[in-house]
């Protein structure tokens, strides 16, 4: 579990990211390639702690391969009744 301020952020901004990979039509494999890029950047950029990063790793990925985090939901129909 991810307590530090900076690692939640970041842990949003990817997974935010990845719903909006998969909506746009990207799949796991697109995904985890950035994944990787975005934590290669963290760790190039010194910007977080290496074992946060590690942490940060390992609840993206939980959530990357987590199916229900990408199932399409289909939208209730709209009655009009004028």
């Amino acid at each position: 579990m991810l307590q530090d301020t900076q690692s939640i952020r970041h842990y949003q901004r990817i997974t935010d990211a990845f719903v909006e990979l998969w909506n746009r039509g990207y799949r796991t494999d697109d995904m985890r390639m950035y994944l990787d890029g975005y934590l290669a950047a963290l760790r190039n950029g010194n910007v977080i702690e290496p074992f946060l990063i590690h942490r940060l790793e390992e609840e993206a990925s939980r959530y990357l391969y987590d199916g229900s985090n990408f199932v399409m939901t289909q939208p209730q129909p709209q009655h009009d009744y004028y």
